[in-house]
């Protein structure tokens, strides 16, 4: 029998501005003298989600922003209600849903420790025995009597995993709290995770935007998308799914997101991709020969003219840099172009942009831009394709593997 059961299950909200007395009282007489009113547009959160989760399984759900996420995992934690359908669940639950849920800010951290143990039905002689543990996980010794009022947010939220994590319930509900505190932090909430899972056994329900780091941990991912189901099944795959798309929503942001700056003199005519047969491309197979060429006008002579080419990811982290700051060139008035190419292309799949810089060996710039042309690396072998959350570049590197036994 599952230990969660998810039937129709559908939320329901109404959009709209918070109306006033004076538009309530006039919306009353409108009703009594049969007039029409504005109706506020209703908002499905969730829409007739179906599903099971057996004892002992480990499910991430992912979707983007608005998909549901939140609201999915509040109703399985009996913190919403559905407008329709229902929820069952065979077992005690332990949620930390958000920042802040479940902590009372007046009391202070210890005594919010043995107030979520009694919401779990914990007896008290048994929080008692885990109260070290819970404040050693935390780091919060040296405020564990401080009011909740008084700590940051990330020390609320270490406080909230820590104590969710430590007891002894069925299911384990969390969102968004792997990526809390320090690096050496989300690395302790990271082991902590993994110990309840592979070794306890624990029915897990994990919310995360790392998605990699989920795929590492569950078992099972459901994607939502707009308060529906759109994929249900292996990690593996629903979350090389999602990559896809994420990918295909950042390329079509990155379109209109283009600031170009250039001199009087400078004319920038086009920016071509191609592949090693010469054709123009958009999608860039991995290991595959990349070839970009920029064609210009100069209105003026300018000497000592150099070109920087170099790929950044979508938040503007710059990956490559390639330049002919060594080789600079004197051009006359006319059309010229600078070409790049590159034998084999090493980035690891995902969705990139260009950066062009032309100026001068002294820095006098004639042309700069980010997003100038956003293109796609891809590859059709899922065990390169799943690199491209872990990394950048996969090395051309070869592996030595043997035995040192006698």
């Amino acid at each position: 029998m599952p230990i969660i059961e998810v039937n129709h299950l559908t939320k329901e909200y109404q959009l709209g501005h918070i109306t006033s007395l004076k538009e309530n009282v006039l919306n009353t007489f409108r009703r009594l003298g049969g007039k029409p009113i504005q109706q506020r547009e209703d908002f499905k959160a969730l829409d007739d989600v179906n599903f099971t989760i057996e004892e002992g399984e480990v499910v991430g759900i992912i979707g983007h922003n608005g998909a549901g996420k939140s609201t999915l995992l509040k109703h399985l934690a009996n913190i919403s209600k559905p407008t329709k359908g229902k929820v069952i669940v065979r077992g005690s639950i332990a949620p930390l849903i958000e920042v802040g849920a479940g902590v009372n800010p007046e009391m202070t951290g210890r005594e919010n420790i043995f107030l979520n143990g009694a919401i779990l039905g914990i007896p008290k002689k048994i929080i008692q025995q885990k109260l070290d543990e819970i404040i050693d996980f935390s780091e919060l010794e040296q405020f564990i009597d401080t009011p909740v009022k008084r700590y940051s947010s990330g020390m609320t939220v270490k406080l909230g995993f820590s104590i969710a994590t430590s007891m002894e319930a069925d299911i384990l509900i969390v969102d968004e709290v792997l990526a809390v505190g320090d690096l050496a932090f989300q690395r302790k909430c990271f082991n902590r995770m993994e110990n309840l899972i592979k070794r306890q056994g624990r029915t897990v329900l994990i919310v995360g935007h790392n998605i990699r780091q989920l795929e590492q941990i569950c078992t099972r991912m459901i994607m939502l998308d707009k308060g529906r189901i759109a994929i249900d099944g292996k990690s593996n795959e629903v979350c090389t799914k999602f990559i896809q798309q994420s990918n295909d929503k950042i390329k079509n942001q990155q379109a209109t997101a283009t600031h170009i700056e250039q001199s009087d003199e400078f004319e920038l005519i086009k920016v071509e991709l191609m592949n090693n047969a010469g054709a123009n491309i958009e999608k860039i197979a991995y290991h595959q020969p990349l070839k970009i060429r920029v064609e210009f006008n100069l209105l003026q002579p300018i000497k000592n003219l150099v070109c920087f080419a170099s790929i950044h990811t979508s938040d503007f982290v710059q990956i490559t840099a390639n330049e002919t700051y060594l080789n600079p060139k004197n051009f006359a008035i006319g059309r010229h172009f600078f070409e790049m190419t590159c034998p084999s292309m090493t980035v690891l799949p995902g969705a990139y942009s260009l950066k062009l810089w032309i100026g001068m060996v002294d820095g006098q710039v004639k042309f700069v831009a980010n997003n100038l042309v956003n293109f796609q690396i891809f590859s059709d072998d899922y065990s390169i394709a799943r690199l491209q959350d872990l990394g950048l570049f996969q090395l051309d590197a070869s592996w030595n593997i043997g035995s040192l036994n006698s």
